[in-house]
């Protein structure tokens, strides 16, 4: 096979990013009414629900060592058919079980998917042009995923709007036509995804396994020896806890504040789509406002500030206000992230950042399994604002701990050390 000249990997790696995302971006508006729909309990979705994140957690290091062994074609070619196998899982299941067993397929999709596909671009890139700059390539690739997301939302709300088709209910219409693009995603990675002289013996499989160990226990005594690493990783668990206040309860709430779950699927499409576009938007001005205050500053900053849209959301008995305060707290988000990882990035070096980039996404995953489980069971028990008051006070939680990092970066001010990542980067 041909080795591809820089250009030709960032137009693939583009492509291939779309259309990963896509199917993705189709499942928000529906993916927690749905099985409200048929039948499920809220503490029953939360339970399935978690069962994603639980496997990721689990999955996450190993597979990422499969990908470096094996290649990372064959991976996100698995990744993908299991994936299909997810969708199917969602599109006909109508018990707890079943549901429970989809999100934990979707999961193991999720644990081999993560990563390869970037690593595949900076390989071939680097394989031409050693030195070349990749951050024009990988600032393009978050336009591309967040415009991929925000569209797949997009259309999924209008195919709500227009459904149901046959005996297809609205809802789950979202999920067939997500699991079609999934299919034209796998066969244009085999089409697409070329990997020259990468060996794939079960040899290099065997070490990459035997190294999985010593790489977790390498990311664990670096995160030992770092206060900073260890409230930045504390901070994704409150992060990861709270998140499902506005990532999950938001169309719940508005459900419930139209009283009509499929209008609510139809309204959270173009919503969740305009809510990628107020991340984008948070994420180019974060840069700006650092240079005021200091990354770390910033950070707390929004951080603080999407708690208190987060608790806003309760507040409105009509969809406009909580659609305002959804955006408002999705451009916070979309600001405080990438000052989140630049400080992140500042505590580690070259030879430890993908395990410890790794380590922060594995202790995201389990929060966030925890989250679904303890906010559902508050919204079952008392309300669906009630648990979003819970999700806000977590993540507040989280800005005191971005005190050691503020402080080591007030220290190296006469350095000039201080400064947010450049223009369009992604968390």
């Amino acid at each position: 096979m041909t080795q591809l000249d820089p250009r030709q990997a960032r137009t693939r790696y583009l492509i291939l990013l779309a259309l990963r995302w896509l199917p993705s971006g189709m499942l928000l508006p529906v993916l927690t009414l749905l099985p409200l729909e048929r039948g499920l309990t809220l503490s029953e979705l939360g339970l399935a629900a978690a069962a994603q994140g639980l496997v990721v957690f689990l999955l996450e290091l190993p597979t990422g060592g499969i990908s470096d062994a094996l290649g990372r074609r064959p991976v996100m070619v698995a990744a993908g058919l299991i994936s299909l196998g997810g969708l199917a899982l969602i599109y006909t299941a109508d018990s707890f079980v079943v549901f429970a067993l989809a999100f934990a397929v979707q999961g193991v999709y999720r644990a081999l998917d993560s990563g390869p596909l970037e690593a595949w671009y900076v390989d071939t890139v680097q394989a031409t042009e050693p030195d070349a700059n990749l951050s024009e390539g990988l600032s393009r690739g978050g336009t591309v995923a967040g415009i991929a997301i925000g569209g797949g939302a997009l259309l999924a709300g209008g195919l709500v709007a227009i459904g149901p088709i046959g005996s297809v209910e609205s809802l789950a219409l979202p999920v067939l036509v997500a699991a079609v693009f999934r299919l034209v995603s796998v066969l244009a990675t085999m089409r697409l995804l070329v990997e020259p002289g990468r060996s794939t013996s079960w040899r290099a499989s065997l070490t990459a396994a035997r190294e999985v160990p010593g790489v977790i226990t390498g990311s664990l005594r670096l995160l030992r020896g770092s206060r900073i690493l260890q409230a930045l990783v504390c901070i994704e668990l409150c992060w990861g806890l709270g998140a499902i206040a506005y990532e999950s309860l938001t169309p719940i709430r508005m459900a419930e504040v139209l009283d009509d779950a499929d209008r609510a699927g139809a309204i959270m499409g173009p919503v969740a789509a305009a809510a990628w576009l107020a991340s984008a938007g948070g994420a180019a001005l974060a840069p700006i406002i650092s240079r005021w205050i200091g990354v770390a500053a910033t950070a707390a900053t929004t951080r603080l500030a999407q708690a208190v849209f987060i608790a806003t959301m309760t507040l409105f008995a009509g969809p406009a206000g909580l659609i305002v305060a959804f955006l408002a707290c999705y451009l916070a988000d979309g600001a405080s992230s990438p000052m989140h990882m630049t400080l992140l990035h500042k505590e580690v070096t070259g030879a430890h950042r993908t395990t410890i980039v790794s380590l922060s996404s594995m202790v995201f995953q389990p929060a966030s399994a925890i989250g679904m489980l303890l906010l559902t069971n508050v919204a079952e028990s008392a309300s669906v604002a009630t648990a979003m008051v819970v999700g806000a006070v977590v993540v507040a939680l989280a800005v005191p701990l971005y005190l050691p990092a503020y402080r080591a970066e007030r220290r190296a001010e006469p350095a000039g050390d201080v400064e947010g990542p450049p223009a369009g980067s992604v968390a």
